[in-house]
């Protein structure tokens, strides 16, 4: 099954792991030692972050390294930004109508 970002980013914990590694990459048990739960189920949060294309693997030395994939976030910033319009238009409206009132009253 093929997931997109939202659904990615739906789970706390998967937020949570983006917060984290958003400053540095981090390896899994680094990331594990963040989180009151098995590896296991933090490895299958990063499984899920990776298909979605939200992190990315990188392999040094022994180690496996995640790090966020900036460019996919843009892609979510972008979802949102037609409702941040949207939202900016209807509290420009309220401001309108509060000063007419308020000008009313003097």
């Amino acid at each position: 099954m093929r997931r997109d970002i939202f659904q990615a980013i739906a789970d706390p914990t998967r937020r949570s792991i983006i917060t984290l590694i958003a400053l540095q990459s981090m390896t899994p048990n680094a990331i594990a030692a963040n989180f009151d739960t098995t590896r296991q189920s933090i490895s299958k949060h990063l499984r899920i972050l990776t298909e979605c294309e939200i992190i990315k693997q990188e392999q040094q030395g022994r180690e496996i390294y995640y790090s966020l994939q900036i460019e996919k976030m843009k892609e979510i910033d972008k979802w949102l930004n037609q409702f941040r319009e949207i939202w900016k238009t209807a509290f420009n409206q309220l401001d309108d109508v509060l000063l007419t009132m308020k000008n009313q009253k003097k």
